[in-house]
């Protein structure tokens, strides 16, 4: 590891103290009117305002880049069904035999062939899924025993997968929709890439009427999302792997957003790392890409494929502040998170959100 690298893998660096009123519960009631902080990377000045000014802040003949992915209702409640022991759960994922990853969560441990039951929306309990091992990572597979596929299963016992630090998890039934970007085409998250969360159908409307384009990605969101870093410094934390994909049609609106002299903005962390997983992968012009990926973005790091980040105000020492100092620079990023907390913007998923260009 070289000097430079040294000076910024301390997590110790990434970390700032937060005032706990300042974390967003609830989103603004109009999308559009989040505050938008602007940073400007070349001169250092930072200038306050709001999502809807963003098509006087760009100019025609820029690239947005989008994340569709669709947040899944991921949270499970129920019991074990022999004990009537409380239960939680977390869907992941299924593979290709039908099999559930997920994660637990119960008072002791559960053995295999013990069946889980879920609870609706309306209360009611079903016995539901059949657990057959133990995985890495306190995971756990199961098997669901309904007889129902699983997107109208989830729908059915499934709850918005809120992050811990919105309402200690427990969802409104408008979370629903605020929790959801309008563009949402693609299930698979079990979080909001939240940058998106500020976008209307009127404002993407009418920025593409000033020449601003848009390019739809996939990255499903992942547990490790969530995942502090446990470790002293950020070159021993593991990144979390996610699905992601680039298509032809999106990757074509970027080359020739490239060509013409715009920028290749991303929405939120996860269309940039989806970006430069993809440019790290094909290399330049950008080309469609479709896989896993675990890139970690991270102080020093040379961005590829895109030139500026729109994103929301991320958690302390944890791998979206790392890549926003990326982005940045840890010494603006810091300053600009001081004066965030100072003009009192709100934090986290429900929160306000900067660009960084």
């Amino acid at each position: 590891m070289t000097n430079t690298e040294l000076d910024h893998d301390d997590v110790a660096l990434y970390d700032y103290k937060l005032p706990r009123e300042l974390i967003a519960q609830h989103p603004v009631e109009h999308r559009i009117d989040a505050r938008l902080m602007w940073i400007d990377r070349q001169s250092g000045k930072i200038d306050h305002y709001y999502v809807r000014d963003l098509p006087d802040l760009l100019a025609p003949g820029d690239a947005l880049v989008l994340n569709n992915s669709k947040v899944i209702p991921a949270r499970l409640v129920g019991s074990r069904t022999s004990t009537g022991g409380k239960w939680e759960g977390l869907f992941l994922r299924e593979d290709d035999q039908g099999v559930w990853e997920i994660l637990s969560k119960t008072r002791g441990r559960l053995t295999t062939g013990e069946t889980i039951s879920l609870c609706d929306h309306e209360g009611r309990e079903t016995p539901a899924l059949s657990v057959m091992a133990h995985l890495e990572d306190g995971h756990l597979a199961v098997r669901p025993t309904l007889g129902m596929e699983t997107e109208p299963m989830l729908q059915r016992f499934g709850r918005v997968p809120l992050p811990p630090y919105i309402r200690d998890g427990q969802m409104a039934d408008s979370d629903t929709e605020t929790y959801q970007t309008v563009y949402a085409k693609a299930p698979g998250s079990v979080a909001a890439p939240t940058a998106g969360l500020h976008f209307t159908k009127d404002l993407i409307r009418h920025l593409q009427s000033r020449g601003v384009l848009t390019a739809a990605v996939t990255l499903h969101v992942g547990l490790g999302t969530f995942r502090p870093v446990a470790s002293r410094r950020l070159s021993e934390h593991k990144m979390h792997s996610e699905w992601g994909e680039l298509t032809e049609a999106s990757a074509q609106k970027l080359r020739h957003c490239r060509e013409n002299g715009g920028r290749v903005i991303a929405v939120g962390t996860t269309s940039a790392r989806l970006i430069e997983a993809a440019a790290a992968s094909t290399g330049l012009p950008l080309n469609p890409w479709q896989g896993r990926t675990d890139i970690f973005i991270k102080p020093p790091f040379e961005f590829l494929g895109i030139d500026a980040l729109m994103t929301n105000f991320h958690l302390p020492k944890s791998t979206l502040l790392a890549l926003t100092c990326a982005m940045a620079g840890r010494e603006l990023m810091l300053r600009a998170y001081a004066e965030a907390i100072e003009q009192r913007y709100r934090f986290y998923s429900y929160g306000d959100c900067m660009l960084i260009v």
